[in-house]
């Protein structure tokens, strides 16, 4: 996958406006189609892929057929049918600005988000890039899966710490560089990163503003899997793809709500009494719980 939020895009996140969705970013080569891709035959209503080469050593690619429904032109959103049926992608398609996030693609993914969490059918998301070499990348209750198969830097990387589980080629890039512009990163990263991987090397990542390739990001725990790199360039979002396709056959609710408790079991517990006992602790007195 490819793709690069530009650290540019912080000023959509920062205002509060955005609640995006998880994401894989794969470039399209010349020589193949992924399942619904809009290269691929138009049948009615569906979109026909003719089908994916195997990488080498890994397993063939099926045919497949997807609804597409257009949003907007920035943003694609595909309904993946037959034997993947359940998964969704999102496609980002901003290749003049590298993806950067604008207020209209902000405002699509939001619309995408709300509609697909109401969707029981939906059981997987993928967010993508459809413009080559760019990463760009969730408030889902269904896994979401980042894949990164290029650049994902700023914005990009804080949609991707977004998703439930990342994935990368070795061949990516990625990192929090808003130091080098004097400003922070605006997404959530400077809470997600320390989640990932620890406050101490999140800390010293975004001091530096320090870029990790796909194997530096695994020893650290910020990715899952890494892979190598394969001769069409999407060697994670096919891992994406393969983890996606090993999630549909669970119980959909029990997905669900195993989501919500990890996430929900990962927050601060936020109570009054929590705040009075840390104001407590801080003034030297008894704290003056009132179960609230």
């Amino acid at each position: 996958m490819a793709a690069a939020a530009a650290p540019g895009a912080l000023g959509a996140w920062q205002a509060g406006r955005a609640r995006l969705v998880a994401a894989c970013c794969a470039p399209l080569g010349p020589r193949w189609t992924l399942p619904g891709s809009l290269m691929g035959q138009r049948l009615g209503s569906a979109i026909w892929a003719p089908g994916w080469a195997p990488a080498a050593g890994g397993l063939p690619l099926r045919r497949g057929y997807s609804s597409e429904v257009k949003t907007d032109d920035e943003l694609r959103v595909r309904y993946l049918e037959e034997e993947n049926r359940g998964i969704v992608v999102l496609g980002i398609n901003r290749a003049h600005a590298k993806n950067s996030f604008s207020k209209n693609l902000v405002k699509m993914l939001s619309k995408a988000v709300d509609a697909l969490k109401s969707d029981k059918k939906v059981r997987t998301v993928i967010v993508r890039s459809e413009v080559p070499g760019i990463f760009c990348a969730a408030n889902l209750p269904v896994p979401t899966i980042a894949a990164l198969d290029g650049l994902a830097l700023g914005g990009g990387l804080e949609l991707a710490l977004a998703c439930d589980i990342r994935v990368a080629a070795s061949s990516a890039k990625m990192g929090l560089v808003e130091t080098k512009l004097a400003i922070i990163p605006g997404g959530g990263g400077t809470q997600r990163l320390p989640r990932a991987i620890g406050m101490s090397l999140a800390k010293e990542l975004i001091f530096s503003a320090r870029v990790l390739d796909g194997q530096e990001a695994k020893a650290v725990g910020l990715v899952s899997h890494v892979l190598e790199q394969n001769q069409e360039g999407d060697a994670a979002y096919r891992k994406a793809l393969d983890l996606a396709r090993e999630f549909l056959p669970q119980g959909p609710v029990a997905m669900r709500v195993a989501k919500l408790a990890i996430n929900q079991g990962m927050e601060t517990i936020p109570t009054k009494d929590r705040l009075e006992g840390l104001l407590a602790f801080k003034e030297k007195r008894s704290p003056r719980y009132k179960g609230e």
